[in-house]
Order: structure tokens, then sequence, then C-alpha cells
């Protein structure tokens, strides 16, 4: 079996292709588990940190070259995790970057897999910045998509090509509507939600930390063990189960950045908490302050997704697998 995660370099993409690894075997689309005996990771920077492993192949190149793609896409290919994106706040600062990225590079993967006649099942990381409008919505899964950002309006086009690509037979496609991923390791990125991860990452190594929203803010969010678990689930749905609507909403967790906080506190000390800063920035909220976080996601859970417990524990995970 090959599978290839687009977007292989991001720490989203080396944790799917750790967790692939140690499985081994893996089942598509419900069919029996046949074992992994290719795991190419495409990113246009190369994948650092990862063990060496036979059936581990990385390669650098740009998801906006067609050529390149094709180059990738002409062997044999049975799965596909579309990771590769530019985030919320760099797309909503350069238009054409983001539409290059996130919606043409997109169609020129899906125009490949149809017309190479690859069909593979292919796994797309959407998100929940589809939606927009009044704070106090709650999102159902019969809610119609909303955004209030090139990067929802993005990924929104890109869920309605993965249906339709799917009703086709192009491909066996499945979008997964992330949640705000908390707590990401690392630097903070370009995302408008980066804060969420920062007001946490940050205290907890000893450095300060803006959080740019009210500390009333609420947020949905994931931990990205929950997420790389997800990524996996979708792939080994059967396409029966899922029917003609290959888009979900992922579950998650609504609570406020002033919880977040208080709950870091609870784990790190007070000390900790005072090196979270509060200063408004008027971009980050004109985007971060049109995602409605309050949802009901009962098809994904009727369909096996899972979410976290709490708070506190996607801390304690974090500090776990990270910091010790």
């Amino acid at each position: 079996m090959r599978i290839i995660i687009f977007g292989g370099a991001g720490f989203l993409g080396k944790k799917l292709a750790l967790e692939l690894l140690r499985r081994e075997k893996i089942s598509l689309g419900g069919k029996p588990a046949k074992p992994i005996t290719k795991l190419l990771l495409f990113d246009k920077t190369k994948a650092y940190g990862l063990p060496p492993d036979p059936r581990l192949e990385i390669l650098e190149g740009d998801i906006c070259d067609p050529s390149a793609l094709q180059a990738v896409l002409e062997k044999p290919t049975d799965a596909v995790f579309h990771l590769a994106a530019i985030v919320s706040g760099e797309a909503e600062k350069d238009f054409e970057l983001g539409m290059r990225v996130n919606l043409h590079a997109t169609l020129n993967l899906l125009e490949l897999c149809r017309t190479l006649q690859q069909n593979p099942v292919l796994v797309f990381a959407s998100s929940c910045a589809v939606f927009g409008g009044e704070l106090s919505e709650t999102i159902y899964d019969s809610t119609r998509p909303t955004p209030q950002s090139s990067y929802g309006t993005q990924k929104a086009m890109t869920d309605l090509l993965i249906n339709d690509y799917s009703r086709r037979g192009f491909i066996d496609g499945r979008a997964l509507r992330l949640p705000t991923i908390a707590i990401r390791p690392g630097k903070p990125n370009a995302a408008t939600s980066s804060f969420v991860s920062s007001i946490i990452r940050e205290p907890l190594a000893g450095k300060s930390a803006n959080c740019p929203v009210a500390p009333e803010t609420n947020v949905w969010i994931l931990s990205p063990n929950k997420v790389t678990e997800n990524f996996v689930h979708a792939l080994e749905l059967s396409s029966g189960d899922l029917g003609t609507n290959r888009v979900i909403n992922l579950p998650g967790i609504t609570t406020s950045v002033a919880e977040m906080v208080h709950q870091l506190g609870e784990i790190a000390g007070e000390e900790a908490t005072k090196l979270v800063d509060w200063q408004p920035d008027a971009f980050i909220q004109s985007i971060v302050l049109t995602w409605p976080p309050h949802f009901v996601t009962q098809r994904a859970m009727d369909l096996g997704f899972k979410k976290d417990a709490s708070v506190a524990e996607i801390i304690q995970s974090h500090i776990q697998e990270e910091l010790t």
C-alpha cells in the first residue's frame, strides 16, 4: 500500500507519519487491513526529525507545480492525506497566495487523481473557519457554511469539490473540518488562531505570550493527538458509512481563553499565568471573532470520531510529549 501525505513536513504531517509507521497495517475504506509498503511525505521543505524507515520517502516539492504533483501521483497510490495549506492569517493578507495554494493546487491534485484514474481514499484537512457570523450561533451538521475569511472560503470550496469528485467516483474523499488545534508545538505561525496554542505553550517554556482577544472569548479546540487519531479513523471508514456527504465537522471542546489560562495556572502555577499579556489585535479579532465556537457534532460522534476530555488533559498531554 502506498500513502502520500501532502504537507508532510508540518507538525501534523510528521505526527501522522509516525502513527502510520507505528501501525504498519491499515484498512482503507472499511476493507481488510494491508501493510503500508511506502509512505511518501511531500512538502516545500524537508521533513526532519523522523526515524529512519525503509518505507519512508521524503520529497521536497511545490504543491503548486503540476509537473511535481504528476510525478508523485503517476505511481499507483492507495491513499492521500492533503494537509498542505496557507494558514488563515497569511491567506487573508495575501489573497493570490491563498487561492494558489488552498484552492488551485488542490484542484490540480483532484484533477490528477481523476485523469490518472488513481481513485485514492483522500482525507482533506478542512476547517471550522468555513463557518462565520454570530458567535452565539450553534453549528449543527446541517448548518451551511458562511465563511467570513478568504481561508474559510477556500476550504469551503474544496469541501464541495471533495463531495463532487467522490460522487463521480474519481476519489473516495473525506473532508474533516478541524477545530482550532491546541496545543501546537514549536514556534507561532501566521494562523490567526495561533495564540490559542501560544498562551499555553510559551508560558510553559518560561516565555511571555500575548492573547489578542478578550478573556471571555470562546474557542473550539482539539488536540494534535486527537486530530491524528481522527485522520487515521477517516481513512478506515467505509464509503457506505459516509454516504453522499463526505464533509464532517469534527468534535472538539468549547472553552474560553480565560479558562485555558486558568487551567495553565492549576497545572504550572500562578507564575505561568503572569506571562500571558492581554493586548488586543484588531486584525486577528476581525477573523477569529467570526468563528462560532459552539458545535453539535452528532454525526462525527456516531461515526466514531473522538474529542478530548478536558482542557487540562490537553495541557498535560503537551507537557508529557513536548517538555519531558
